[in-house]
């Protein structure tokens, strides 16, 4: 491509976005409240993945064992349970560490726990943790049918609905963004269509004069380009600083709910956003002038 041309290519751009300020205006506002639901949705949709893996990590099963077993047959409960599919990790906590982590539990109140200590009423048992949350209600089934063991709990009912709760939150979270995205790109190309309308004698004129679909394109291809990297900056913009506030406020009023903060996830977020407004600019462009070029 020449210098001259690609100078020309800018020109006409730049002409185009200062004759249809209001148009180009209207665009950029498209492009920032679009990728601002979006932005916003997504980083929704992140902190209450976040949280789903968080509510799941902790799930455990309790195996509590029979008393007066032996230790060569808690060795070999513990190699049984090991080798059960969809078993991550197991501990064993014997009656001793149980009390003593209720006395923790308990803290300034542990006096309560006075002279259990001669009578300790907790039996040694097993914390099991799983792959997967979905694996919780069936590996908490295979122990329970093993020897040895006395009871099981696992927060049965809870776990269950808490599965398909944290299911239907990421089905839901994604349906969402594919809708927000998918509007976003109907509401800029209309917008840019708008634009592309206004000069369609022009573009008519071009091609009886032999310019080629490309000679025409790009100039309109440059413009949605840049009209929807300003957007998306701003939105960037917005997102963060509004992310930011909303984190702090978080922070202090619900410190344990888990939100994300790291900056690699929220640069790869933003990078994302900018990079979607001028792909949404470059296709709502396209969209745009493709029916004029036929003329």
């Amino acid at each position: 491509m020449r210098l001259n041309t690609l100078v020309y290519y800018f020109r006409e751009a730049f002409l185009s976005l200062v004759r249809n300020s209001w148009l180009s205006l209207a665009a950029v506002g498209t492009v920032t409240v679009s990728l601002l639901i979006l932005g916003s949705s997504l980083l929704l949709v992140v902190n209450t993945d976040r949280l789903a893996d968080h509510l799941e990590s902790s799930l455990e099963i309790s195996a509590f064992l029979q008393k007066d077993l032996k230790p060569d047959q808690v060795r070999e409960l513990n190699k049984r349970i090991n080798s059960l599919p969809g078993v991550a990790g197991v501990e064993f906590i014997s009656k001793e560490q149980a009390l003593e982590e209720m006395r923790r539990d308990f803290g300034p109140r542990q006096s309560i726990l006075e002279g259990l200590d001669k009578d300790n009423p907790f039996p040694d048992a097993f914390r099991v943790k799983t792959r997967a949350a979905d694996q919780v209600v069936g590996v908490a089934r295979e122990i329970a049918a093993l020897p040895g063991v006395d009871d099981v709990r696992y927060g049965q009912g809870v776990v269950e609905k808490l599965v398909a709760v944290t299911r239907w939150v990421r089905l839901a979270g994604m349906a969402a963004m594919i809708m927000v995205g998918a509007a976003a790109v109907f509401l800029i190309s209309t917008t840019i269509r708008m634009s592309v309308f206004a000069r369609r004698r022009e573009i008519g004129i071009m091609k009886y004069l032999g310019a080629t679909n490309w000679f025409v394109r790009f100039p309109f291809l440059l413009e949605g380009m840049v009209l929807g990297l300003v957007g998306a900056l701003l939105a960037a913009v917005l997102v963060r600083t509004g992310y930011f506030a909303v984190v702090h406020r978080l922070a202090e009023t619900l410190p344990f709910i888990p939100l994300v903060t790291d900056s690699q996830v929220l640069l790869s977020l933003l990078g994302g956003l900018v990079g979607l407004g001028l792909l949404i600019g470059a296709l709502g462009s396209a969209i745009s002038i493709h029916r004029f070029l036929s003329v």
